[in-house]
């Protein structure tokens, strides 16, 4: 079979267009996440009981089930359920938040608990308020190493966006089904789209290890 570049060069204005909606997803989503792990991870290691176990409901119940199934459910079961219509970009978003959160959430956790509870004594023995040795002295240290694990994270949510085919979403993975249905050239546009995948978590790797290197990752 020849490897046909013409197919290839006329399906990258979609193939780009998808990869920068790929893009938009993962980064919105996982900014959520961050946000969302971060409370819950803090209620995990710190909160009382009754938030303890509500943050780790959340995490189990999020970790236990594929994230295809919770897109699904956000995009199908909710409008019945709550009566909330939403668009498949929205429940995409919506699912990356929620799913990348609950792994961040044990992330924040075992990084804020790997920093010696000498620290926090310390920090309390001079009069600063809890809150203010988490921010200043705690923080610090466990964002360094949570480095690592979030990049892993990263990478991870971005190749999920792929998932988003099964509601329509016209992110890479979707844009290259489209075309391949056109033109019936499975090899060309499929290796197209892996490069394109290939490129951006290449180019998070990158990051990710110029992040570490600058941050004298402990």
């Amino acid at each position: 079979m020849d490897f046909q570049w013409s197919v290839v060069i006329d399906a990258l204005p979609s193939l780009f267009d998808g990869a920068k909606l790929t893009v938009i997803i993962a980064l919105i989503g996982l900014a959520g996440g961050f946000t969302v792990g971060l409370l819950a991870g803090l209620a995990r290691a710190y909160g009382p009981l009754w938030l303890n176990a509500l943050a780790q409901i959340y995490i189990e119940l999020i970790r236990g089930t594929p994230i295809v199934v919770q897109v699904m459910f956000i995009y199908f079961a909710l409008p019945l359920v709550a009566d909330i219509r939403i668009d498949g970009v929205t429940a995409a978003v919506t699912a990356i938040i929620i799913n990348s959160g609950a792994y961040i959430a044990e992330i924040v956790r075992g990084a804020f608990l790997s920093i010696p509870r000498g620290l926090k004594e310390a920090g309390l023995a001079m009069g600063m308020p809890f809150y203010r040795v988490l921010i200043f002295i705690i923080g610090p240290l466990a964002f360094r190493r949570m480095i690592p694990p979030l990049g892993n994270q990263c990478i991870v949510s971005l190749k999920d966006t792929s998932l988003f085919i099964v509601i329509g979403v016209g992110e890479l993975t979707r844009q290259g089904q489209e075309i391949m249905a056109g033109n019936f050239r499975a090899v060309e546009i499929w290796s197209a789209v892996a490069v394109f995948y290939l490129v951006m978590t290449g180019v998070l790797s990158l990051i990710l290890r110029i992040t570490e290197k600058r941050m004298h990752i402990l």
